[in-house]
């Protein structure tokens, strides 16, 4: 059982997101915004972070910045969510070290994917 942590502001994606992620038979922890997702981070030390891109208080790149300088947290897999699908948001997300990309609105068979590629067998 892995641990992940669900980083959304919108409170209806947050629970289908943390229902996925119980149904897969894992361990859910959730934040409403960027910064409380950061400390989330810091305190559970995740397997695997879904994370918005546009959110209040930090935006999910200002999250996966300050994680990428923290030596525990920068090899955690970083997925990010978002409802752009411009092809220079996934550049960059991936130039600054996240290990995907999810558009919104995705299926649970695009998650599971993303559990099956990041996460140990």
């Amino acid at each position: 059982m892995a641990r992940i942590l669900v980083i959304e502001d919108e409170t209806h994606i947050r629970a289908n997101l943390l229902r996925f992620v119980r149904l897969e038979g894992h361990e859910a922890i959730e934040a409403a915004d960027g910064a409380a997702g950061l400390q989330a981070a810091k305190d559970q030390i995740p397997d695997l972070i879904f994370c918005d891109v546009m959110m209040p208080q930090m935006s999910g790149m200002e999250v996966l910045a300050a994680l990428q300088a923290e030596p525990l947290l920068k090899q955690v897999p970083f997925i990010f969510l978002s409802a752009s699908a411009e092809s220079e948001r996934l550049e960059e997300a991936l130039r600054l070290g996240a290990s995907g990309y999810v558009t919104k609105p995705f299926n649970f068979a695009q998650l599971h994917a993303v559990l099956k590629q990041h996460l140990p067998a």
